[in-house]
């Protein structure tokens, strides 16, 4: 029998996060690996769950999810961004509470990039008088 599930994707920088809900217990596994494990920082947990506390949907619903690009910070921010969608699909009312929050929006700062003449982004090359 095929068991129900919930699904959204989030992005955040250069990370891409695809995020399936499942009804359960409230375990998190991202990459075939606990989360615990795969997310060393403990606020970065915090906010993977941000879009499930503001629903109070804490403790009912495990989270697959598979996640690449970017360091820890833009993929707990793609996570957190899927969450929220999927939990869009779970019920339509949660709208208002996730966007009045802020976790539907897009974090759309990228990475500038680096351009010709330029050591970087923005960053001249030193100057030098003679």
């Amino acid at each position: 029998m095929a068991q129900v599930q919930y699904i959204g994707t989030g992005r955040r920088k250069s990370s891409v996060a695809r995020v399936r809900l499942v009804p359960g217990e409230g375990k998190i596994v991202v990459n075939n690996r606990d989360v615990e494990d795969y997310v060393p920082f403990e606020t970065l947990r915090e906010v993977i769950k941000q879009p499930l506390v503001a629903t109070q949907t804490l403790g009912s619903y495990d989270i697959h999810v598979n996640v690449h690009g970017g360091g820890y910070t833009g993929q707990a921010g793609a996570i957190r961004h899927g969450v929220a969608r999927a939990l869009l699909t779970v019920d339509p009312e949660f709208r208002s509470t996730l966007k009045a929050a802020g976790l539907l929006t897009r974090d759309s700062r990228m990475k500038e990039r680096k351009k010709y003449g330029l050591k970087g982004a923005r960053r001249a090359p030193q100057f030098s008088k003679r």
